[in-house]
């Protein structure tokens, strides 16, 4: 069982950087892939990078590959997402998931099994 807390939203102007923590506690964090996803009003969940149990990066997405950078602390049961360069499209509420079956099916939503709340991000244009 993994329990997942985001924090470190708000609201921010375009240009600027953000960064996210998700705190997890639970025992098997420490083998769990870690991702990000976003959902904007009236869109679906989108992932934005996924992050293997041993720091490996499986993947970013498109829409924030070299903007956005995921990272995990096993000692600190943490993960973040360096949001940098923000733009008025990355408005929307973001969340964390694991996946403690470490799937090879990383880009898709249902292989995750824990979420957490979310966190809202607006950015100003």
């Amino acid at each position: 069982q993994v329990q997942l807390v985001e924090s470190g939203g708000g609201l921010v102007q375009a240009g600027t950087s953000l960064r996210l923590s998700c705190a997890a506690s639970g025992s098997t964090f420490k083998s769990s892939s870690m991702a990000w996803f976003r959902q904007a009003p009236g869109k679906e969940r989108e992932l934005l990078a996924a992050i293997a149990w041993n720091g490996f990066t499986l993947y970013y997405s498109d829409s924030v590959k070299d903007r956005f950078t995921i990272s995990r602390d096993n000692a600190r049961l943490t993960v973040y997402l360096q949001m940098d360069s923000l733009k008025p499209e990355d408005t929307a509420v973001y969340y964390c998931a694991a996946d403690a079956t470490a799937s090879v099916r990383y880009t898709t939503t249902e292989t995750y099994q824990y979420w957490g709340q979310g966190t809202q991000v607006t950015v100003s244009s």
